[in-house]
């Protein structure tokens, strides 16, 4: 069975630095994507960062140059270094990983493209 744990997720103010880590089990990281999303109340989940087996890697324009998404494939790993927080970055983050094949038109922030996803951590920045 297929299972993403992610943990890191905490309360920092604004300008501190969290780091979410998710963890695979049940499948090895496949040739798709992977990455991290975010859900805020009363807000659609939106896609954070994301990453290809080949190391490529996709930044929703909010967060570029402030986090920075990286793998450990032997660990089937997942992390994300968060810099320089805001209060808008508050929100449930997920841990998401793409298995399959999908339509290839469906880009890799959009959270269509993932079959598996975790349980969430909260990341709350106050300021």
């Amino acid at each position: 069975q297929v299972q993403l744990v992610e943990s890191g997720g905490g309360s920092v103010q604004s300008g501190g630095s969290l780091r979410l880590s998710c963890t695979a089990s049940g499948y090895t990281y496949s040739n798709h994507w992977k990455g991290w999303f975010r859900q805020a109340p009363g807000k659609k989940r939106e896609g954070v960062a994301v990453i290809h087996n080949n190391g490529t890697t996709i930044y929703a324009d909010s967060v570029k140059g402030r986090f920075t998404i990286s793998q450990d494939k032997p660990e089937n790993t997942l992390a994300l270094q968060m810099n320089n927080l805001k209060p808008e970055d508050t929100a449930m983050y997920y841990c998401a990983a793409q298995t399959m094949r999908t339509n290839p038109a469906i880009q890799p922030l959009n959270a269509m493209r993932y079959n598996y996803w975790g349980q969430g951590t909260q990341v709350t920045v106050s300021s």
